[in-house]
């Protein structure tokens, strides 16, 4: 479903995929700025005669009015010799192009294969515009990296470990649980309107590699009594559910996208950090609070077969915190495909190698019973996995 970037007669083509140098709001094309960029990538003898649009070109300082995804042809003289190379942008819009890391992703791969299929043009180099409207080349490099600051603290799952072992909760357990779901609940006030991202959202939980689909496809073919049967089924009852939902596109709400235990660092009190949001910064609400709800489950499984002691209170406390913080009562009846994305992470036998079969059987009866169920019941949750 990608637009295509580079007509039949270019000569070769110059990828790039963010945001240009703008003017009113409109795009705006720079001379001085292309210039450079050719003078750093093929010598500085490179001398740029014309550019713009193919067949709208111009030699003047500034065209206004380009549109992202129409092809530049770029005309300049370099060691006595005219050359001209294509320079292409994609359009933000759906089938995975909202974001400008997804144009990213296609504009390095475009670079990585296209010298691979004979007869096919040149790809001479992939950069990025700046916010200043200035070109980069990142041509060179192999693997990508991220550069974050350090933060102090201890990951939430070190509470739930010893919660497990509990029958009550302290008062600072409480006003943790409270904190997250208030967290939670504030950051998903934050709304968008985009029924085509929504609708995104729902497919890549379904069909994504990190998500459900990638994560069945991960499973032995037997394991115990997870079955392939059993992991279709449940592929199908998600699917199900994704038609239930897609039509629900107001709920569309900054999220963080893997909102677990192992990525909140608590310090002192309630003051904590979140760690590697995933997955973009828009999707159902009902991601992150599953996401959460169902590690006050699994570890209780763990110990005790079921939810109960300390562990069950806070299950409790947070979906009581979050939806009187909240107001989304609605978030009940979207739960059941998160659920079952989280299901499948916590029975996997890749994940949590050394977990019961016991403990994997209860899983799985939660995450088919809450699929078969129209409205998630917090009151439930034994019900679910016996």
């Amino acid at each position: 479903m990608r637009q295509l970037l580079v007509p039949l007669q270019a000569e070769a083509g110059i990828f790039s995929g963010t945001c240009l140098a703008s003017d009113s709001g409109m795009p705006v094309l720079k001379k001085s700025a292309l210039e450079t960029y050719l003078k750093v990538r093929f010598g500085p003898s490179a001398e740029l005669l014309a550019y713009g649009p193919i067949g709208k070109e111009t030699s003047g300082a500034r065209y206004k009015q380009y549109g992202y995804g129409a092809p530049v042809r770029l005309t300049f003289r370099q060691g006595g010799k005219t050359r001209r190379v294509v320079l292409g942008t994609m359009s933000p819009g759906p089938f995975g192009h909202e974001h400008p890391a997804d144009r990213a992703q296609a504009m390095l791969w475009d670079y990585d294969c296209y010298g691979r299929l004979p007869g096919h043009i040149d790809a001479l180099d992939v950069g990025a515009f700046t916010a200043r409207g200035e070109l980069m080349s990142v041509a060179t490099a192999k693997e990508f990296f991220l550069l974050t600051e350090w933060s102090e603290g201890a990951t939430y799952h070190k509470d739930l470990e010893r919660m497990a072992g509990a029958t009550k909760p302290t008062a600072l357990d409480r006003k943790r649980t409270a904190a997250l779901a208030i967290y939670l609940a504030d950051i998903h006030r934050v709304k968008q309107t985009d029924p085509q991202l929504y609708r995104r959202r729902l497919r890549e939980l379904l069909g994504h590699g990190e998500c459900i689909m990638g994560l069945t496809d991960s499973y032995p073919d037997r394991f115990a009594f997870i079955t392939e049967d059993l992991l279709a089924r449940i592929e199908v009852a998600c699917n199900v559910w994704r038609w239930r939902l897609r039509g629900r596109h107001a709920r569309l709400s900054q999220v963080h996208g893997d909102f677990h235990p192992w990525n909140v660092l608590f310090r002192h009190g309630t003051d904590f950090s979140v760690l590697d949001r995933s997955r973009g910064e828009w999707g159902e609400p009902a991601d992150d609070v599953t996401s959460m709800s169902i590690n006050y489950l699994f570890f209780s499984l763990c110990r005790h077969g079921r939810l109960k002691g300390a562990l069950e209170v806070a299950f409790h406390s947070f979906w009581e915190t979050y939806l009187a913080r909240s107001r989304d009562h609605e978030v009940l009846e979207a739960t059941a495909p998160f659920f079952a994305f989280r299901g499948l992470v916590l029975a996997s036998p890749l994940w949590y190698p050394k977990l019961t079969v016991t403990v994997r059987r209860k899983i799985f009866r939660f995450i088919e019973n809450v699929l078969a169920t129209p409205r998630f019941d917090p009151a439930d949750v034994n019900r679910y996995c016996d």
